[in-house]
């Protein structure tokens, strides 16, 4: 966890003041809370549904280097490919040059946040590979230039009027009409899928004793980008993986109904390698990226390795009052909300700000909507602690040290009581200090006289008249 160049507090400014953005959001994030409210509200047995999957994530994590042998020998096994990767320029530069061996030139993706993670479209650009999200969400971002602002829902921010110019300026067609926008993006992709040389998926659950790549989605774009194809790669983060697929049942149990609100999504693919001898389609090379990028270590430190038992459903983002007010894009890295101020600050060479963990309230509704019983507060006050050791945060430092001293702490307060009680001259001389960016949105109230002081002055105007007020 050290320093970044990149300031949340500017960034969340900034979006603060764009209503338009605001008001999107504000109501994409109601309309999929009240699908989930309605999805496990059906559900009598969610919380049995919950305590079997977080079982199932804990148990995975107390024996995952064991898990990643055996998925490794599956997938073998089955016909396809294993490679490991250890951060995100060396995934980025393994699935580059196994395209670029096989001379590919156009790839259709499905929605994933790891390759998000490794700035795969960017490497892929630069190796002259076309890369085409074929997510409808992710889609829509590609053309605007933009990045996922939900790891659920990447175009969560936009609004159909904005995707509707958007299409007109890109692709010539232009439509209000949701059904015939997604017919426009659809005639569009369906020539990629046919024309593509390579496919790339995200994983949302590898299972390790069959080497099955599972994947959830409700447009049907992935299993195209996977079967049509004659090369499949799939991308997951090692935490991925569970031991059986009665596992993978397990976490499928809470993962639709916290994500959309479904029982199950329209799609569920399981991929299990190449394809094999007689059959008839199917992609004939299926190689497995596994990224690590920070995570081993991660799983090594016994306070934060939970963060790992994610399921990236999205439950807390959607929750989330800092989220909700300030959309995703101001967090600066692929991961927002409470998950991401754990998380991203822990990956090797993270994007974003390091000091995210203090973008948080401690409402605690983020640890309450979690299905892998992710306690982010929790999470969230030890990486604060840390911050605060390592220096990172030289006003938290600084409180702390006037908090263990009375005498200097009343010290300081009287000082600046009677030179500067609204802290105003000191945010304006150092606008970018602590106090500045304390100030910047916030109206401080003032230095008052101490309490001791009026409880005293209190009492002697009580005794002076007789004990009455």
């Amino acid at each position: 966890m050290s320093a970044s160049k990149y300031d949340f507090g500017k960034a969340a400014a900034k979006a603060l003041g764009d209503r338009e953005s605001r008001a999107v959001l504000a109501k994409a994030i109601g309309h999929i809370r009240v699908l989930r409210r309605r999805s496990v509200d059906a559900m009598p047995d969610f919380a049995e549904r919950r305590t079997r999957a977080v079982a199932v994530r804990e148990a995975t994590l107390a024996r995952l280097p064991d898990l990643l042998e055996t998925l490794e020998a599956s997938v073998t096994a089955a016909g396809g490919m294993v490679h490991f990767a250890e951060d995100a320029p060396s995934a980025a530069r393994c699935i580059t040059r196994l395209l670029t061996d096989r001379d590919v030139k156009l790839v259709v993706k499905g929605k994933s946040m790891v390759s998000e993670e490794i700035g795969l479209n960017e490497a892929l650009e630069r190796a002259g590979i076309e890369a085409v999200e074929t997510d409808l969400g992710e889609y829509i971002i590609q053309l605007a230039g933009e990045k996922p602002s939900h790891i659920l829902a990447p175009a969560l921010h936009v609004s159909k009027e904005q995707v509707s110019e958007l299409f007109d300026r890109k692709l010539g067609r232009k439509s209000t009409d949701i059904p015939e926008m997604t017919r426009i993006a659809r005639d569009s992709l369906r020539r990629k899928f046919l024309a593509a040389d390579a496919g790339v998926t995200g994983c949302n659950i590898a299972v390790a004793a069959t080497g099955t790549v599972i994947v959830l989605e409700n447009e049907g774009n992935i299993r195209l980008s996977a079967s049509c194809p004659p090369i499949h790669i799939a991308l997951m983060s090692l935490e991925k993986v569970v031991g059986t697929l009665a596992d993978a049942a397990a976490v499928l149990d809470i993962l639709p109904p916290s994500a959309t609100g479904q029982t199950l999504p329209v799609h569920l693919s399981l991929f299990t390698g190449a394809r094999r001898e007689g059959e008839r389609d199917g992609p004939r090379e299926m190689h497995l990226v596994i990224l690590d990028n920070g995570r081993s270590k991660i799983l090594a430190d016994p306070l934060l390795r939970s963060i790992l038992k994610c399921i990236r459903c999205g439950a807390c983002l959607n929750v989330c009052p800092v989220y909700q007010s300030v959309g995703g894009h101001a967090y600066g890295s692929v991961y927002p909300g409470p998950m991401g101020s754990v998380l991203s600050p822990l990956l090797t060479d993270a994007a974003g700000d390091a000091r995210q963990p203090f973008a948080c309230t401690h409402c605690a509704a983020c640890a309450a909507a979690c299905p892998a019983g992710i306690d982010h507060p929790a999470l969230l006050q030890e990486m604060r602690r840390r911050l605060s050791a390592e220096g990172t945060d030289a006003a938290t430092r600084a409180f702390a040290a006037l908090a263990r001293s009375p005498w200097m702490f009343a010290g300081a307060a009287a000082v600046a009581r009677s030179a500067d009680p609204g802290l105003t001259r000191v945010a304006g001389m150092a606008p970018d200090s602590p106090v500045g960016r304390f100030l910047r949105g916030r109206v401080f109230p003032g230095l008052s006289r101490p309490f001791s002081r009026r409880f005293k002055a209190l009492a002697r105007r009580l005794s002076r008249h007789g004990g009455r007020s």
